[in-house]
């Protein structure tokens, strides 16, 4: 493929609910290219994009996917991005690669929460969007009523380029609004014939038109003046006015077809073609120098030193890891020696490839604005910045979702600790809305995703990369203990064993803390009853238990220790002495102060159709959650309630099944409570089976 300047690069995110034919859309746009002589399709597992074995098997997509050709004088990038709640994470890093999103909608469901989501994560890169209507020839489609609601919820900007005839099953007519023209699509090719519009049709495409003519003029002030004095604009003032209002972000188009039936494909690639804004219409990107706050910008030019952003890491069998780019500026080689700015090391650049899913083409150069990827960098990882070593630059890094799901894995065989460590610090860096954490407090490895599915394919990816199979357990919950009153106690250590004995006193006094406060330790002991050298020692003896608490094992907080008396033995007292009495007489305290557990309670905020919500609410309260408000956000209901985290195990899961995959949710930590006392005694008996076992 021919070098293309940023100029005529077009570089577009295929986003969406899931099911809405994102995946198909890709496949019709690339077969309209040329890129490909048959029209695949999800069912028979045949799409350029949905190649991966889990993919073909589930028929959705589950990553990312890069896929270009040429249109007109044109490339176009396409990033094919899941729209299954659980992969959105890697939808949100590749969207960062993008500069327009086109967020596919469905004729028959219209906006649904994937597309909210999608549309927020546009919002947050500040990208042009556009709408493209999908599924027209389904039975129950209504184009009319999809317009409307995207108007009602996103606004006025959003007008209509194109809309059907006859949606419907025997779907094959649209009307180009702004040629004013009727376009008939071949049935067994998808191409379409363009005839003058029939008098029927006019009313209704004028008053569209109108629209589309209104949004462009108010692009621009000069235009602007012009619609006001002449109340139109000609074909190259509206063309100016359509690029302006879709760059500004005040204009989003809607187009529509059916993808499965290649239906619309080659008008809207005409369409990105005349009016999606490229690279160099963006002008720079922020970044900043290493190691410093000190704000830089890098213009979008050939010009410039060469930077790049990598959105995406994925491993290919027989070719290994591959570093799916974003040339921001400059251009890059095989054979250039590149600087990872965001770690320091160096980099040498081997094959470049131009990928259509798992079909790769070598590249010759990588030049501004244009996608790409760089095979088995030793040091670079998603989310890092490359660039020219003489002139450093370092881009924000993509902000992932936060983990909403957590499961305790455990190595099946002995002695594949490290193996599985090394494979999920490498799946890490490839997809960072995955994090895994040794937890040193409970004694597990917790890996954390977006869903139960994406853990599946993570724990698959453990035996089939990195040949380690592990065990799944639900995580412990980082119960704490506490007490409520305040308590003292003695306790005396004695020990003899025929030589040098151990003894010692210590008399103590234990009183509750604020929240948040942790632990305190106060000694007050007068005379001389316990020597100032053995102090230290009982306070390590009591932080020996504040790790593993009487109560049930749990960590101890807000309490404060005071020593206030006791007594030594000039031979036989030692600091280990003194450290086994300050151990015991704090767990007698503790005792005796009324302790309780604590647990950890979440905020979560859960969004879904209002239809939804009695139910939602019911299964939250259910869950000894406690419903906080509740707010509107279009055909969105938002529930916002605080849970107990032991509640919330496999809660995306029960969401999915109760509102049939229309609900999204989002947690974080809020407080710790007390347990109520009925689970209080179920866990503390729990936790004495367990010591048990162990022992």
């Amino acid at each position: 493929m021919k070098e293309f300047a940023a100029d005529k690069i077009r570089n577009i995110a295929l986003a969406g609910h899931g099911g809405v034919g994102k995946t198909s859309f890709a496949e019709a746009l690339v077969f309209t290219m040329g890129e490909t002589n048959r029209l695949g399709t999800i069912d028979e597992g045949t799409t350029i994009s949905d190649y991966h074995a889990d993919e073909i098997e589930r028929k959705i997509s589950i990553s990312s996917s890069a896929l270009h050709g040429a249109h007109k004088d044109c490339k176009i990038n396409i990033l094919d991005t899941p729209g299954y709640s659980d992969f959105l994470g890697d939808t949100k890093g590749t969207m960062s690669a993008a500069d327009t999103a086109v967020v596919v909608v469905s004729a028959v469901d219209g906006i649904e929460v994937g597309t909210e989501q999608v549309i927020s994560f546009a919002d947050e890169y500040e990208m042009p969007k556009c709408f493209f209507i999908n599924r027209l020839d389904n039975e129950h489609a209504d184009f009319d009523k999809v317009f409307s609601d995207l108007r009602e919820r996103f606004g006025t900007g959003v007008v209509a380029f194109q809309f059907p005839v006859n949606q419907g099953e025997g779907f094959n007519k649209i009307v180009d609004i702004l040629k004013m023209k009727l376009v008939t699509f071949d049935g067994s090719s998808g191409k379409g014939s363009v005839t003058d519009l029939p008098d029927d049709l006019k009313s209704k495409a004028e008053k569209l038109k109108n629209q589309i003519v209104e949004a462009a003029a108010e692009s621009d002030d000069e235009l602007l003046e012009i619609y006001f004095d002449k109340g139109s604009l000609d074909d190259e003032q509206l063309q100016k006015g359509i690029r302006a209002g879709i760059l500004s972000k005040n204009l989003i188009p809607v187009l529509c077809g059916s993808a499965a039936k290649n239906m619309g494909s080659s008008e809207f690639l005409d369409f990105l073609a005349s009016y999606a804004p490229s690279p160099a219409d963006l002008g720079s990107k922020k970044g900043s120098v290493p190691d410093k706050e000190e704000e830089i910008e890098r213009k979008i030019s050939v010009d410039e030193p060469f930077s790049a952003f990598v959105f995406k890491t994925i491993s290919e069998a027989h070719v290994g890891e591959l570093s799916l780019i974003k040339v921001i500026s400059g251009s890059i080689k095989s054979g250039d020696d590149i600087m990872n700015a965001s770690n320091k090391n160096s980099e040498k650049v081997g094959q470049m490839y131009l990928l259509n899913g798992k079909k790769r083409k070598e590249a010759g150069v990588l030049a501004a604005g244009d996608i790409g990827a760089l095979v088995k960098l030793k040091h670079t990882s998603t989310s890092d910045t490359l660039c020219d070593s003489k002139n450093p630059i370092v881009y924000p890094k993509i902000k992932f979702p936060e983990p909403v799901i957590s499961v305790a894995i455990y190595p099946k065989s002995r002695g594949d600790e490290d193996k599985i460590s090394n494979g999920l610090h490498t799946l890490h860096d490839e997809d960072p809305s995955f994090t895994v954490v040794q937890d040193a407090e409970l004694k597990q490895t917790i890996i954390s995703g977006q869903g139960e599915l994406h853990l599946k394919v993570i724990i698959d990816s453990l035996k089939e990369r990195f040949g380690v199979e592990v065990d799944e357990k639900r995580p412990k919950i980082p119960y704490r203990e506490t007490i409520t009153a305040k308590a003292d106690d003695k306790y005396r250590h004695k020990k003899q064993t025929g030589g040098a004995g151990q003894f010692a006193e210590v008399w103590m006094k234990v009183e509750p803390l604020e929240t948040g406060k942790g632990f305190e330790f106060q000694n007050i002991v007068k005379g001389g009853a316990i020597s100032s050298v053995f102090i230290p020692a009982i306070e390590k003896g009591i932080k020996d238990v504040l790790s593993n608490g009487p109560v049930a094992g749990y960590k101890v907080v807000d309490v404060k220790a005071i020593v206030y008396d006791g007594k030594e033995h000039p031979v036989d007292s030692k600091e280990i002495a003194f450290q086994t009495a300050g151990r015991e007489v704090f767990k007698a305290c503790m005792l005796k102060a009324k302790p309780i557990l604590l647990e950890p309670i979440y905020d979560v905020e859960v969004k879904v159709p209002e239809e939804y919500m009695g139910d939602v609410m019911g299964d939250l309260s259910g869950r000894r959650g406690k419903i906080g408000g509740m707010d509107s956000d279009g055909h969105f209901q938002i529930v916002k309630a605080k849970v107990p985290l032991a509640e919330l195990d496999r809660y995306a899961t029960t969401l999915r099944s109760i509102t049939s995959g229309r609900g999204l949710f989002k947690r974080s930590f809020s407080h710790y409570e007390p347990v109520p006392k009925d689970q209080e005694k179920k866990i503390i008996e729990q936790s004495k089976r367990e010591e048990e076992t162990e022992e």
